[in-house]
């Protein structure tokens, strides 16, 4: 999912954060100065539903304006999974992990 509040405000002539959170708070939504900044420059890594509800009632707007689902960004859990080298082999001898106490591990 992208986060696209700071456009969809844009769209109905709100250019600055501190007008929405103005806005959101006449509504009910009190909003801190830090997290009106990530909601407003960043991608919040969780928000309230009701949140949501509020901001999309002042926007005048649904989730999907806000919310943009992005899928090809999600890997199939069919897909094979990309293997890679734990250390890149030198054509030297390999190492054996050991214990601190000397004893080797067991095999895997």
């Amino acid at each position: 999912m992208r986060w696209n509040l700071r456009l969809a405000a844009a769209n109905r002539g709100i250019w600055k954060a501190s007008e929405l959170q103005r806005m959101l708070a006449e509504h009910g939504l009190k909003i801190s100065a830090g997290k009106m900044s990530g909601l407003w420059s960043g991608e919040p890594a969780s928000i309230k539903l009701d949140d949501l509800d509020v901001i999309c009632a002042v926007l005048g707007c649904g989730v999907e304006e806000v919310l943009i689902a992005e899928p090809d960004k999600v890997k199939r859990a069919d897909e094979p999974a990309e293997h890679k080298p734990a250390v890149a082999s030198s054509g030297g001898p390999s190492v054996m992990p050991r214990r601190r106490d000397g004893r080797s591990l067991p095999p895997v």
